[in-house]
């Protein structure tokens, strides 16, 4: 019998696979997808994927045979291989990468030659009580009545049948011992006499971490005429295209024909994946899910720790429809859990940035990625939102997408009436009242006099953006990263939102040594705190990343505006999407210059899609709601385009602007992140790689030049961007980039740079 090889991936930064041997007592067990422990180095052991077994013998010296295989069965499956590769080529980045962002770190244990690998996954134990044999009604009576001289005991063993509901030759049902004990009001020193005494046993018993749902399910609830309307025509689309896009104005009911399309593909015995772009979205939705289709609803998300997302990856894979998930609600990294007969993917908030991972590699986009794993499962893709990204809208009136539109609001509530509040005229006049304008004061203040909700959306946390000497112009910065210290008043220090940096506050200017040092801007944590002095009566929560580090704090804040417990809630962007609160009916935007005058050639796109995802919050029950856009430009194209809801304007806009400047989706882009600790050094390396490229391409490179914060956690960036026709085969321009790089990578220094490939990375 020939000698077999295995090519496997592991989670190391080195290009390719790698083969091993597999020995004659692994012949048997070993198969594609099953992990296997490998040495790599002289040291170091590592768990792998076998993603390959052959018998062509490799081109290598010393080839080293498996050590161990851990699985009887494979962990991932043929369909996760194959899309690992894709996302490696297109995003031109390493299978072993790929890997580390797919698989809970868990299921992964990693040591060194001289000791046992320790395994990370520990399934989660219980004690569990159960009798020790079945016994008949004439025993049990005959034993409690024995019992009399020890009520404590007897009420125990009462307390296991009433849970159990046990009779004679019925099957034995394991207790928590907890609860056990709970009912019966015991020490557990009662239950080791009757265990003693032969008529208990313990046993433990794996249980999970994950929260399970036992509550009664619910019908689904009729869709309106509209509804209905577009439900079909996504599955007229569905007949003849993989890809059909939802455009509905906010509050138009998409979540709702979102879980019609759901129904079907269940009642088909197919899985669904239901993608969100943020963390705080899903506390609401998964309660809606859940109770239309119970326990088969999985969540994943960041915040779980490694043993849950294990838990959940098992669930995933588990082919029983009664202990497998059969839908997941998840955010950009559940592209990666292991589905095995997909059939509908649902990406919400399409247009959403989240949606893009930028570090570490792979620097893919979930919503792109998830079109592809869709047609590896042969399902189809739904993308939705109120304001779709050009991408994906220019997509669907080329013809290549299916679209549908939801033009109304469910119930036909209007879309809120939005005011634009010039502030730099309020500032002339004297009017303003510390960040806010009259027009906001005023509908704040009629909100709350009739119990309404208000929410204020500022795009930056902390207490102040920066402190500055009034007097010469000095701003404390990080030593770390190009860009100024922010404020944070709760803790009193200043913080680098890039490396994390904090240092106090100085008591004089550090340049000229003036005392009277003044704060400049401000965050959301000082709009809390003059909210409090404007409004002293109303109850205010904040939700932004320092006040959401902890697991359950979305749902906490979320749930007491729902409860009406907060009267005002200021956050930034994590507050703008998908939220639906029944009494909320004012919404203001606290600062839109500066959304528009960030330099990306997407600024007026996103600034457009994030005002209208705000201003969807508002009047989303009985009555319209008011959105009070505060601006120093009010005469701004994108903003005269807000007042009317103009997505079409707004896309009509940017598609002229981006042809003209070849930008997407007329064409791809590319970019290389170079960085390294020395500036010279850094600029001699981008300069060589700049000029080689420049040689390939042309004109179509651009750079390299310094971005907007050129120096973060003491490394200097610099940036290189290509431009990629469409028409033009963009396989043959990634291989002459990856020359480059290579290239550059074998000049005398190089080593100690970093160079990043993000492709599409807008």
């Amino acid at each position: 019998m020939p000698t077999l090889f295995a090519d496997i991936i592991l989670p190391v930064a080195v290009k390719g696979r790698f083969t091993y041997s597999i020995p004659e007592n692994l012949a048997g067990i070993v198969s594609q997808g099953v992990r296997a422990t490998v040495q790599f180095g002289n040291k170091r052991l590592y768990s792998g994927i076998i993603c390959r077994i052959h018998d062509k013998i490799p081109d290598l010296k010393n080839i080293r045979p498996l050590m161990e295989v851990a699985d009887p069965e494979p962990v991932v499956n043929d369909i996760q291989l194959k899309f690992w590769e894709w996302i490696s080529e297109y995003y031109m980045c390493l299978e072993g990468e790929v890997m580390n962002a797919s698989v809970p770190s868990a299921m992964f244990p990693e040591g060194v030659a001289s000791s046992p690998m320790q395994e990370k996954y520990k399934p989660r134990e219980e004690t569990f009580v159960l009798l020790a044999r079945n016994f008949s009604d004439e025993e049990l009576n005959s034993l409690l009545d024995k019992m009399k001289n020890a009520p404590k005991q007897a009420e125990l063993i009462n307390s296991y049948l009433y849970i159990t509901g046990y009779t004679s030759g019925s099957d034995i049902t394991p207790v928590r011992k907890s609860l056990l004990l709970k009912e019966s009001c015991s020490a557990p020193g009662i239950i080791t006499s009757l265990e003693k005494k032969g008529i208990l046993r313990s046993v433990s018993l794996e249980v999970g971490r994950l929260k399970q749902f036992d509550d009664q399910k619910e019908p689904l609830r009729e869709l309106s005429d509209l509804q209905k309307a577009a439900f079909e025509s996504i599955k007229k689309h569905f007949e003849e295209k993989e890809i059909a896009l939802l455009h509905g104005v906010t509050s138009s009911g998409k979540t709702e024909v979102y879980i019609h399309l759901i129904e079907e593909q269940l009642k088909k015995g197919k899985q669904v994946l239901y993608m969100l772009p943020e963390i705080a979205l899903t506390a609401q939705i998964i309660l809606r899910l859940q109770k239309h289709f119970g326990a088969v609803t999985g969540v994943y998300h960041s915040r779980f720790n490694d043993q849950e997302k294990v838990e959940i990856w098992k669930r995933v894979a588990d082919k029983n429809p009664d202990t497998g998930y059969r839908l997941i609600l998840g955010v950009r990294s559940s592209v990666f859990l292991p589905f095995n007969n997909l059939g509908l993917v649902i990406v919400d908030e399409e247009h959403d940035g989240s949606y893009k991972q930028h570090d570490p590699a792979p620097r893919y986009h979930a919503r792109d990625s998830a079109i592809i794993l869709a047609g590896f499962h042969g399902a189809k893709t739904l993308l939705g939102s109120a304001s779709p990204s050009i991408e994906s809208y220019f997509n669907a009136v080329s013809g290549k997408y299916g679209i549908t539109e939801l033009k109304e609001r469910y119930g036909f509530i209007k879309l809120p009436e939005i005011i634009v509040a010039n502030t730099r005229e309020a500032y002339r006049k004297k009017l303003m009242v510390s960040h806010f304008t009259p027009e906001l004061l005023n509908a704040m203040d009629g909100a709350l006099s009739r119990n309404e909700q208000i929410i204020l959306f500022q795009n930056r946390r902390g207490f102040s953006p920066y402190i500055e000497c009034p007097e010469c112009g000095w701003i404390p910065v990080c030593t770390q990263c190009a860009v100024n210290l922010t404020w944070h008043k709760s803790i009193n220090r200043m913080v680098c939102h890039y490396c994390g940096y904090t240092a106090a506050i100085p008591s004089k200017c550090e340049s000229c040594g003036s005392p009277g040092l003044a704060t400049r801007g401000f965050g959301t944590q000082k709009i809390e705190d003059e909210i409090k002095i404007v409004f002293p009566d109303a109850r205010v929560g904040r939700m932004d990343q320092d006040t959401t580090r902890s697991r359950n704090s979305f749902n906490r804040i979320i749930k007491a505006f729902e409860d009406h417990q907060t009267d005002i809630l200021i956050g930034t962007q994590m507050i703008s999407k998908g939220l639906d609160f029944e009494n909320l009916t004012v919404v203001g935007i606290l600062n839109a210059d500066n959304l528009l005058n960030y330099p990306d050639f997407r600024a007026h796109e996103r600034s457009f899609q994030l005002m209208e995802q705000v201003s969807g919050r508002a009047g989303r029950r009985k009555k319209q709601g008011r959105v009070i856009i505060q601006t120093s430009d009010p005469a701004n194209k994108i903003i005269r385009l807000m007042l009317r809801h103009d997505y079409a304007g707004m896309y009509k806009m940017q598609t002229q602007d981006r042809m003209t400047f070849n930008y997407p989706p007329f064409c791809r882009m590319i970019r290389i992140n170079l960085k390294h600790k020395e500036r010279a050094v850094l600029n001699s390396f981008a300069d060589i790689l700049g000029n080689d490229l420049r040689s390939m391409f042309g004109k179509r490179i651009l750079g390299p030049e310094y971005p907007v914060i050129s120096r973060i956690q003491l490394w200097y960036i610099k940036t290189i961007l290509i431009k990629v026709e469409k028409e033009k085969p963009l396989a043959k321009a990634k291989a002459m980039i990856m020359d480059a790089v290579e290239k550059l990578g074998k000049e005398k220094g190089a080593g100690g740079s970093r160079i990043a490939i993000d492709v599409d990375p807008y």
